[in-house]
């Protein structure tokens, strides 16, 4: 539940929500189709801000993996609704190398290379994700300072494999299951989600990086570090829910590893990443 002076973090993932949290902040997490109601009803008085913080996938063809772009706006069609200004330039200033640039909104994921190169000549926005574009209409209605910043999973010029679109469940947990059946129906995809894998792990260890240096209050001008720090210390930030899949996430690749053991063997290096070597 959100409380005064915190601010409301947006994301669609529980590995997100997981890296999202932090004193003072809120963190709401659920797919698109759901979304709008739900930050609707996590908006109480005293929220000084919303912010939509995860991946998001690549548009402007020279951003790679871990990549951030902090948005200038957010586009939805032809509308465009623009990020708060000095919100925004301290986001740029706190994340080193980042691109200040629109982000574009979809109903659906896009996985084709050909659909992001349309995207972007159309739109001019550097990257496209689910969430921003309901995030920002939401804080516009409701008058609450909002700003947008998204790190890089895929480039603009990656195809992401069929298994992608039937990987989480609601709740924004990987569907191990449904993993391995599109694995197994079609292991053609495989090289491609082992790619994506990997970019994942950039993006994650971007995401973290990012956080860190966002520090409380995600930078808001609205927030003071100090309030935060004393006010909500020593307080449960996110649900312990979002911890328990985690390592169902490993099992899922350690599948594709023994269904192709000549191609891919993965190591563990910490909890929640991974490691690719080629096997001879």
């Amino acid at each position: 539940m959100p409380t005064q002076g915190s601010i409301i973090a947006v994301t669609s993932l529980a590995r997100e929500a997981f890296i999202a949290r932090g004193h003072g902040v809120t963190v709401v997490c659920c797919p698109s189709s759901r979304l709008g109601s739900a930050l609707s009803s996590a908006i109480v008085p005293g929220v000084l801000g919303i912010i939509s913080f995860g991946i998001a996938g690549g548009l402007d063809p020279d951003l790679v993996a871990g990549d951030w772009v902090v948005a200038s706006a957010v586009r939805n069609g032809n509308n465009a609704i623009a990020t708060d200004s000095k919100w925004t330039q301290e986001l740029f200033r706190r994340l080193p190398g980042a691109v200040l640039a629109d982000i574009v909104g979809s109903d659906e994921l896009v996985v084709n290379s050909s659909h992001k190169s349309h995207l972007y000549r159309t739109t001019g926005a550097a990257a496209v994700d689910m969430e921003s574009h309901i995030a920002a209409e939401i804080a516009a209605m409701h008058d609450i300072p909002f700003a947008c910043c998204r790190v890089i999973i895929d480039s603009a010029h990656r195809t992401l494999p069929a298994a992608t679109a039937l990987a989480l469940h609601p709740n924004g947990t990987v569907d191990v299951l449904g993993v391995m059946r599109s694995i197994l129906q079609t292991p053609s995809q495989l090289p491609g989600l082992i790619r994506t894998a990997f970019d994942a792990c950039i993006a994650e260890r971007a995401l973290r990086k990012g956080r860190k240096w966002l520090g409380l209050g995600y930078g808001s001008p609205f927030v003071s570090e100090r309030f935060v720090e004393r006010e909500f210390v020593g307080q449960s930030d996110v649900s312990k829910d979002f911890l328990r899949p985690l390592p169902w996430i490993r099992l899922a690749f350690r599948f594709v590893a023994i269904s192709r053991p000549r191609a891919v063997r993965l190591k563990r290096r910490h909890i929640g990443q991974l490691r690719v070597q080629n096997v001879p």
